[in-house]
């Protein structure tokens, strides 16, 4: 037993070190790759209107409205609901943009009797100016379609906590369309994504995060550009898929010496379990081992 004590007791360090390190190691999800795209943006968006989660509901709705083969029926709900949202907010502009849009796809639509008069009104003095102005942007087979714009951005894979986090973006826009760009944050995987306006500088735009959201495990974030009425054309990530950070734990270490044979020991609970199974307290000699555990 003595034997088994003797070898065993650096084998069973060894273990426990192990185990500490598989602990705090930084998950494997939060290395700077987006997120899983949820499913039905438009329905979320629409039960966050319901929920009278504004801004969420709008960040929602945003990513579902740059997201790709969009129905024309997709994109009319997702400019309904996104043109609800600015209203109830009176975020005039906005509205009034979205509205725009949506007509833009189809210059018959009216909203049904049964929604809200200060709904109705909005969309209907909205529709009244843009046919006098000749409905510009209306959609048509022939018109050309507007060019893409790209987003080119490479994301830290780790930071360190409580630090800065200053991010760049590249634009691809051959008909300049972004009017300004904004980057979205939040700490954690949950909740309401704060923005700030980044600074938009010959095909550039950059912005940081701020350290106070730069938490661990990790901080999530995405840039979005917008045209001169307010609204999202193009995106590198996005609310339901943002990018990810990972904020590691700062780097602990601990010493902990252990009284073998009869004294006092101050260890973890996991290293004295380890310790006891393998012998390491049975006997009659005292010595004293200093062991430094670090990650």
């Amino acid at each position: 037993m003595r034997r088994f004590a003797r070898f065993g007791l650096p084998l069973a360090l060894v273990a426990a070190v192990h185990s500490v390190a598989l602990t705090t190691a930084v998950p494997a999800f939060a290395q700077g790759k987006p997120a899983a795209p949820r499913q039905d943006l438009i329905g979320r968006g629409r039960s966050l209107f319901e929920d009278q989660q504004y801004e969420e509901s709008i960040q929602t709705l945003s990513a579902a409205l740059v997201r790709p083969n969009n129905t024309k029926d997709q994109r009319l709900e997702v400019y309904r609901l996104l043109a609800l949202n600015y209203i109830t907010l009176n975020r005039k502009e906005e509205a009034e943009s979205a509205v725009r849009g949506l007509l833009a796809q189809s210059p018959a639509y009216a909203l049904p009797a049964s929604e809200s008069p200060r709904f109705r009104d909005f969309f209907a003095t909205v529709k009244q100016k843009w046919e006098q102005e000749g409905r510009p942007g209306l959609v048509s087979e022939s018109a050309p379609q507007a060019a893409p714009v790209e987003m080119a951005h490479v994301s830290p894979s780790q930071v360190e906590r409580n630090t800065d986090v200053p991010l760049s973006i590249k634009l691809e826009d051959p008909q300049g369309r972004v009017y300004d760009v904004k980057l979205f944050y939040r700490a954690g995987s949950k909740g309401k994504f704060e923005d700030i306006a980044a600074v938009l500088d010959q095909g550039q735009a950059k912005a940081s995060i701020p350290k106070a959201s730069v938490t661990p495990p990790i901080v999530e974030y995405y840039f979005q550009g917008f045209d001169k009425g307010g609204l999202p054309i193009a995106s590198r990530g996005d609310a339901a898929a943002p990018l990810r950070i990972a904020v590691p734990e700062p780097k602990r270490a601990w010493v902990l010496p252990l009284a073998i044979g009869g004294g006092a020991i101050v260890a973890g609970g996991a290293v004295v379990g380890i310790l006891a199974a393998a012998g390491a307290f049975k006997g009659t000699n005292k010595s004293t081992v200093s062991v430094s555990v670090g990650e």
